[in-house]
């Protein structure tokens, strides 16, 4: 077995961004630069194969990425000028609705290269995409590509990462021409152009910067040094000494001040002429952190959940967590990071994230796509695949000498649900298992049976997560699903202050039921993180201290479910001030009734509102159908924030969900098959009158028809 490369010189990384900005592309060329698969095929090629990191069906057939999928390379330079680098690289989808997947990728990874489309620069994915890597304190590289394409504007995009993203953003290149004209990248740090020859652009020319070339490049040096110096005290000092500054220290300043998030190395190209992939290559081996780089912490189970610092340190005792499950023809596979120690073939591991239950490892693999190459042993810094090992996503596992939990991911809340069946009774036990499969696979598809309907409800990110899964029922399972209308997650809400005086009494022979609860309900202040606060405000024991947390869980009750249309209160914050109780007749279970009923009748007194889900719309179409488009979003309640014209007019909305369905269709026909869109939660907002007294009115239907079953 090759001797195992140091850990200084592994590299973790993902690529993301907006959808169809080139992600995949961009993947299968690192993969055939770096000898992993010899021939380049097309997202949406002709030849029928598809790009190998796309492997499901579903992904080929609709050329969008669905699943993260995880491979390996190995690197030593675009002239040969590293020692070999291992780098695990994580291609995540773009499209919105699969959103965890980029969330868990980025929860594992150390580093990450941010696509843009040189036309279009930073969009409303890319926006999404930056929030997850500042949540998990990922340092990236921005890849400027489509350099060819038409409308192509390296320094207009960089400046967008600036006012957009509020990056630092700092230039490493000069682009040799652009659209058509576009023919190489000039390293502004050495000065030198460098040329891509060949149909798959693998002869790399190095040549000096060409005349028309010398000045912006020299400026371009410059203007690096003087960026580098407002972030980077070390080359500060050189600069203002007026000292010469060498490639050297220019380089180590950039990769000290990307670790440190500080700026953002800005490069271009383009994946799809095979122009600039080999230089960002040599990038993220210089610039982007070895698993030593980054400090992971976890919570001591055994210390009062106390911080630890966990070292990529094989001789450790073994720390890792389960990111990713996927289900293939043999088992499942579950996905894992190896934070500290190593772990091999047959060790037994012990799942800290579920009351320590041990599980064996039976074998370990390196995936590449859905290849797989068998490993007998996986050490600190590596991405691996275990078989055969039982767990859910965001699990941590370790040898059992230590209980150290990692923090898990952010999982964002589910914004649509569809009921759905069987359409043929036979199918009901592959129905079930598929969804069993999906829910443990995916944190953001959720499943629950209605308690009045008794149907099973779905819930997603949005239309086409729903549809997805769907379609893998049919094809996975041989399960066909028929669906009911899509249900908008609504919420409730409060816009005023009103008091609570309720008095809860009960006499029937034997002890009795007392309680008197006074306080307030009143709404959270807009930019309040929680949706529900509780303030506890009573003096002089006039509520007992032992009763308190009844009353807390009386309102947390309430607010499950509000009286207007039946859906959960959000922004809302309940305080006791007063109250009182009897010796005997006092109990948890009055308290907590007194503050549901005395909640309830505050409630109506509140003004309530219901709230609904607005997504934040972003469609590109040809220009001649922009007032066709403008006028469908403005059919559709839709506020229109901005407008982009280019080649294609890009419009970003604002749109009520509940007027989006089936607004894929009608984009087609109104723009001959040529708009497309892509669609993400932004905020709640409160629905118009006339459409909460409809609301109402159905919802008290509703209930008076139960009433009468």
């Amino acid at each position: 077995m090759a001797a195992r490369i140091p850990l200084e010189r592994i590299r973790n990384i993902g690529i993301s961004a907006h959808i169809d900005s080139g992600k995949t592309t961009l993947t299968e060329r690192i993969l055939f630069y770096t000898g992993r698969i010899h021939k380049i095929h097309e997202v949406r090629g002709k030849d029928g194969v598809g790009a190998k990191m796309d492997s499901m069906d579903l992904e080929r057939e609709k050329g969008i990425t669905i699943q993260s999928a995880a491979t390996y390379a190995e690197w030593n330079g675009s002239k040969g000028q590293f020692e070999p680098h291992n780098v695990n690289i994580i291609d995540t989808p773009g499209h919105v609705d699969f959103t965890i997947e980029v969330e868990r990728a980025l929860r594992v990874l150390d580093g990450a290269i941010l696509v843009l489309d040189s036309g279009k620069g930073v969009q409303s994915q890319s926006i999404t995409v930056d929030k997850q890597m500042k949540r998990y304190h990922v340092p990236r590289i921005a890849f400027v590509n489509k350099m060819d394409n038409p409308g192509a504007n390296y320094e207009r995009v960089a400046d967008m990462l600036k006012e957009k993203l509020g990056h630092h953003p700092v230039k490493l290149q000069v682009p040799m021409g652009a659209e058509q004209d576009f023919k190489g990248v000039i390293d502004a740090i050495i000065g030198k152009a460098y040329y891509f020859d060949g149909p798959d652009g693998d002869q790399i020319r190095v040549e000096d910067v060409p005349a028309e070339y010398a000045d912006v490049t020299k400026s371009a040096r410059e203007r690096m040094i003087h960026d580098l110096a407002d972030v980077d005290d070390i080359l500060a000092d050189k600069f203002l000494s007026e000292e010469p500054i060498s490639d050297e220290e220019l380089r180590a300043a950039i990769r000290r001040a990307t670790l440190a998030l500080k700026i953002t190395p800005v490069m271009c190209g383009s994946a799809v002429r095979n122009k600039g992939v080999q230089l960002l290559l040599d990038a993220v081996l210089m610039f982007l952190p070895n698993p030593t780089d980054v400090k992971n912490e976890g919570h001591d189970q055994n210390n009062n959940e106390e911080k630890v610092v966990l070292d990529s340190d094989s001789n450790k005792p073994f720390v890792g967590l389960a990111f990713k499950l996927q289900q293939d023809k043999y088992g499942q596979l579950t996905y894992f990071r190896v934070y500290q120690g190593k772990v091999s073939s047959g060790d037994t591991i012990y799942n800290i994230s579920n009351e320590m239950r041990k599980v064996r490892v039976p074998r370990m693999f390196r995936m590449h796509a859905e290849d797989r190459e068998e490993i007998a042993v996986a050490e600190a810094g590596d991405i691996v695949a275990f078989y055969g090992v039982e767990a859910s996503s965001g699990e941590t596992f370790t040898d059992g000498k230590v209980k150290i939990t990692l923090t898990s991911m952010h999982v964002p809340a589910a914004v649509i649900s569809l009921a759905v069946a069987p359409k043929d009774r036979s199918t009901e036990v592959n129905f079930s298992k598929a969804l069993n499969r999906f829910t443990k696979e995916d944190p953001t598809f959720r499943v629950h049976q209605d308690e009045e309907s008794q149907q099973t409800i779905i819930s997603g990110m949005g239309e086409l997560h729903l549809d997805i899964y769907m379609e893998r029922m049919k094809r996975e399972y041989n399960c066909e699903v028929i669906a009911g209308k899509p249900q908008v997650a609504y919420r409730e809400s409060i816009t005023r202050r009103a008091e609570i005086n309720y008095t809860h009494k009960k006499q029937t022979g034997g002890s009795g039921q007392y309680a008197k609860v006074v306080g307030w309900i009143e709404p959270l202040p807009a930019d309040a993180v929680e949706t529900y606060e509780f303030v506890d405000d009573i003096t002089g024991g006039a509520i007992p201290r032992e009763y308190i947390p009844s009353c807390d869980k009386g309102f947390k009750e309430s607010v499950r479910k509000g009286n207007m249309i039946g859906f959960p209160i959000v922004g809302i914050r309940c305080g006791i001030n007063d109250g009182a109780a009897h010796a005997v007749d006092s109990s948890e279970m009055a308290f907590k009734t007194a503050a549901l009923m005395g909640f309830r009748e505050a409630y109506d007194k509140a003004n309530p509102t219901i709230l609904e889900p607005i997504m934040k719309v972003e469609i590109d179409a040809p220009p001649e159908f922009q007032g066709s488009v403008v006028g469908q979003v403005n059919q559709r309640r839709g506020v229109i924030l901005e407008t982009i014209a280019g080649d294609t007019v890009n419009i970003v909305a604002e749109v009520p969900l509940n007027a989006m369905f089936g607004y894929s269709t009608d984009l087609r026909s109104a723009t001959q098959g040529k708009g497309q869109y892509t669609m993400e939660f932004a905020k709640y907002a409160i629905v118009p009158k006339q459409e909460q007294d409809e609301m109402k009115k159905a919802y008290r239907e509703k209930l008076a028809a139960e009433a009468k079953k």
